[in-house]
C-alpha cells in the first residue's frame, strides 16, 4: 500500500508514519519541512497554506492518503480536489468538537454538527475547522473519505502537553491535586491505534464519520493518575479533591488541570460518546499503563520537556494555586 500523509513528522500525523511502515507500506510525507522527517520515507516539502504550495504533489499517486489538518477549512478543501483522481481513500483525521455544543451523553455519529464551510480561510474556530475539513474532503471523494472523529488523543510525541503535564508534574511528587470524582469515566485515544485504525479501516474500504476514542468505562481518571504514579516511581501522594472545590478556586478545567472535566454539559461532550461503531469496525484501544509508560518513557529521552505546538495555549496548574488548595 501506498500512503501520502499530508504532515507526518508531529504527534498524529507521526503516528501513521510510524504504523504504516511497520505494515510494510509505501510512505510520502508532504509538510513545510520545518521538521526532519522519519527514517524510512519519502519527503516532499511545500506549504499548503500559501499559493502554489502543493506543487509536490501534483503528481504521484496513492491508495491513500492520511490529513490531519487543523486549520483553514480551504487547505484541506484543495488537497482533496487535487488528489480525488490519483488517491483510492482520503483519511481524514476530524474531532468530536465538530457536534453542536453540548452533545449530550450517549451521542453518535448522528448528532448535529456545527455550520461550516470547506472554503472558509478563517481558522480562528476550531469547531468550524474540522467540520469545515470534513466537508471538503467529502466533496472531492466522497464515500471514499473516512472521517475520524477523535476526542482526547494521548501518547508519545503528543504535542499539546496534557499527559505530558501530569506526568511531569506526578514525577516531582509529593502531595497532588487530584480533580475529582476518582472515578469518572474518560474517553479519549492512543495515537497510534487511532493511526492503525485507520489505515485498516481504509484498507477495507470504509467511509464516512466515525467516533474513535474509548468507549464507556475504558478508564477513569482516577486510574489515569494512579498510572502516572506507578510508571513515575515518584511516589505522589493522589489528594482527591471535589470539582466544587476546585471550580471555587477559580481553576479552568482541561486547560489549568488537562484531561479533566466535571460532570456537566462539557464533560458529556467530550468524554460521554458513543463509540459502538467504531469498536464495530475494529478499533482496538491498548491498555491505559501502557499508553502512559510509552509517553513516560518518551519524556525522560527528552529530558522531561516535551516540544508544544504554538498555536496551542499552554497547560497546567500554577504551583501556587495547586499549593493553596492542598493546603486548605
Amino acid at each position: 500500500m501506498r500512503l501520502l500523509v499530508l504532515g507526518g513528522t508531529e504527534f498524529v500525523g507521526r503516528a501513521f508514519v510510524s504504523e504504516a511502515l511497520a505494515l510494510g507500506w509505501d510512505v510520502t510525507v508532504f509538510n513545510r519541512g520545518s521538521h526532519p522527517p522519519p527514517p524510512g520515507v519519502t519527503a516532499l516539502v511545500g506549504d499548503r497554506s500559501r499559493p502554489g504550495g502543493l506543487a509536490a504533489i501534483e503528481r504521484g499517486e496513492w491508495d491513500v492518503v492520511a490529513d490531519t489538518w487543523s486549520w483553514a477549512p480551504s487547505a484541506v478543501r484543495d488537497s482533496a480536489a487535487l488528489l480525488s483522481g490519483r488517491a483510492g481513500r482520503y483519511v481524514y483525521v476530524s474531532s468530536r468538537s465538530v457536534y453542536a455544543y453540548p452533545a449530550p451523553v450517549g451521542a453518535d455519529e448522528s448528532a448535529p454538527v456545527v455550520e461550516a464551510s470547506p472554503d472558509d480561510d478563517d481558522a480562528s474556530d476550531y469547531a468550524r475547522n474540522k467540520a469545515g475539513a470534513e466537508l471538503g474532503a467529502v466533496a472531492a471523494f466522497g464515500d471514499r473519505a473516512l472521517l475520524a472523529r477523535a476526542g482526547l488523543v494521548l501518547g508519545p510525541y503528543e504535542n499539546i502537553g496534557r499527559l505530558p503535564w501530569w506526568l511531569t508534574r506526578v514525577a516531582r511528587g509529593g502531595p497532588v491535586l487530584a480533580p475529582g470524582p476518582e472515578e469518572l469515566d474518560i474517553q479519549y485515544v492512543d495515537a497510534r491505534d487511532l493511526a492503525a485504525w485507520c489505515l485498516r479501516a481504509a484498507g477495507q474500504g470504509l467511509g464516512g464519520p466515525f467516533d474513535v476514542v474509548s468507549g464507556a468505562g475504558f478508564a477513569t481518571m482516577g486510574e489515569l493518575l494512579r498510572a502516572c504514579v506507578e510508571v513515575t516511581g515518584s511516589g505522589a501522594e493522589l489528594r482527591w479533591t471535589p470539582p466544587e472545590t476546585i471550580l471555587a478556586a477559580g481553576v479552568e478545567p482541561w486547560i489549568d488541570l488537562p484531561v479533566w472535566l466535571p460532570p456537566g454539559e462539557t464533560y458529556g461532550h467530550i468524554h460521554g460518546g458513543d463509540v459502538s461503531k467504531a469498536l464495530a469496525a475494529g478499533l482496538r484501544c491498548r491498555p491505559l499503563k501502557e499508553t502512559v509508560a510509552a509517553t513516560w518513557a518518551w519524556l525522560r529521552s527528552l529530558g522531561g520537556q516535551a516540544p508544544l505546538r504554538p498555536d496551542r495555549p499552554a497547560v497546567g496548574l500554577d504551583p501556587a494555586v495547586e499549593s493553596a488548595l492542598l493546603s486548605a
